[in-house]
């Protein structure tokens, strides 16, 4: 016991500390103790150790990064901006050399991936984001396909070993304790295994619970800043999409059901048919806006889980600001480490779990392509395969995987497709795939064979390629497509 009392007395001194001296932290000078040397057993971030970060500016914390080093960045609404563009005025300013940056999406420019900085930074991704798809096309930066789950095993395995992280966090209570806020997925995996963390304060980022919570100790350098969140969203949907979100959510979604969906027009347009729904749940590795008027509804209860009930459970996140001023200090929501939420037991003891996630293109045997266009890398994995097949092997047996998409591409290219494009990767097998939605009507292709799957997908493609679609069937499967 008197162990327990040292340890709650450490840490809620140590917060006390940082508090008190936020507003001029950025100004002061802190001595560093040379080590972690207190409970140097366990990388638990949540542990108060005996470290004091210092206080620096983001230009003074990145020179601790060298030639050679591996950086990981944490991604998506909590990519740390300010550190990220320091990092690569670092390293043009000393010539350095062979530095990789290891992240998923991350948001802003990704100016380390120019060409002036080739040689000096090179980007490996976990998932792609389009301020990295010119680089890794042009040969000057790297991805990993890897399931959304399977990321931290990186660090666990150490298969990626970083020198630094590079996080973004809200500021420390007065317990020290600190938020990941918007991402926990495999940031918590990520800064547990490096050698040194650089953490980006920011009173905008939302403080959330679950596996959330870092205690300062752990920081070697805090930089503070006081800038919005990147945000996302906020198009209307087109009428392609309020009808997909309407055939989802009349058809397929049940009361009870447990909800998994993305970012995106589909997903909102999916749940803003959902108002009149009873006791729905979430238990998603991402979840956006339209979440935040179903929750106002009632819609959402969460109540008939069989674990985590009465809570949405989540593992990063990126919207709006009225998404990030509901998560904040929500005890309703728990942000997760992404190997929990998308593993494949916890998905399936989820009720009724559905599962909503899209794809580029599927051809007519079910074959869902959505992370190349042909032989171009366009985004990852993520956690599209971990849901939809946890959806498919619900314990209860109701578990409803869908794809959904529109028809036609923004450029008036169909979706569905004869063959899928030489070079793409399927993501998602023809095994995997249970339900197809697009504006034109749901396909069900559990238990089909070929031809019945060519004839669910012909009717569910646009009119003006039916025919022609129809004729290529009958060229790869010598028979006619028939129910």
């Amino acid at each position: 016991m008197a162990g327990v009392l040292s340890v709650q007395k450490f840490s809620a001194r140590l917060g006390a500390c940082f508090v008190s001296n936020l507003t001029n932290a950025s100004t002061r000078s802190v001595a560093v103790p040379t080590g972690k040397t207190y409970f140097t057993y366990s990388k638990e971030p949540s542990q108060p150790v005996d470290n004091v970060p210092k206080y620096v500016s983001a230009e003074e914390a990145v020179k601790c990064i060298k030639s050679g080093d591996t950086v990981f960045v944490s991604g998506a609404a909590s990519t740390p901006i300010d550190l990220v563009n320091a990092m690569t005025e670092h390293g043009k300013a000393n010539k350095l050399s062979k530095v990789t940056v290891c992240h998923m999406h991350t948001e802003g420019k990704a100016p380390y991936t120019d060409p002036e900085c080739e040689g000096m930074f090179r980007s490996l991704s976990f998932f792609m984001a389009g301020n990295v798809r010119k680089a890794v096309a042009e040969g000057r930066s790297d991805c990993i396909p890897i399931f959304l789950k399977e990321i931290p095993l990186l660090f666990f395995k150490g298969i990626v070993k970083p020198d630094v992280a590079m996080i973004h966090v809200s500021p420390p209570d007065q317990h020290g304790y600190c938020s990941l806020g918007t991402s926990v997925d495999c940031v918590r995996a990520g800064l547990s295994y490096s050698k040194k963390v650089i953490a980006q304060i920011n009173p905008h980022m939302p403080r959330t619970f679950g596996d959330a919570q870092v205690h300062i100790s752990h920081f070697d350098y805090a930089v503070n800043v006081d800038t919005p969140l990147p945000e996302h969203g906020g198009k209307p949907p087109s009428p392609e999409e309020i009808q997909i979100g309407k055939l989802i959510a009349e058809n397929l979604v049940e009361d009870g059901a447990t909800l998994q969906m993305g970012i995106g027009n589909i997903p909102d347009s999916v749940l803003s048919q959902l108002g009149n729904h009873k006791d729905l749940g979430v238990h998603s590795e991402m979840f956006s806006g339209g979440l935040v008027d179903l929750v106002a509804k009632g819609a959402v209860t969460n109540n008939n889980k069989t674990h985590n009930k009465g809570k949405i459970i989540g593992s990063f996140l990126i919207g709006t600001k009225k998404l990030y001023d509901f998560v904040d200090n929500n005890p309703f929501i728990e942000m997760k480490e992404v190997h929990y939420v998308n593993g494949l037991h916890q998905i399936a003891r989820n009720p009724k779990m559905t599962a909503i996630n899209s794809g580029i293109e599927i051809d007519l045997t079910g074959q869902v392509v959505s992370d190349s266009i042909g032989t171009r890398m366009y985004s990852g994995f993520g956690g599209q395969v971990d849901f939809i097949r946890g959806a498919g092997e619900g314990y209860d047996g109701k578990g409803k995987p869908i794809i959904a998409m529109a028809s036609m591409s923004p450029k008036g290219i169909s979706k569905i497709v004869p063959t899928i494009k030489e070079g793409a990767g399927v993501v998602t097998t023809r095994a995997h795939v249970q339900y197809v939605v697009t504006e034109q009507g749901i396909a069900s292709l559990f238990g089909k064979s070929l031809r019945q799957r060519a004839y669910e997908l012909i009717k569910i493609a646009h009119p003006s390629v039916r025919e022609s679609l129809e004729k290529e069937a009958f060229n790869r499967l010598k028979c006619m497509p028939s129910p």
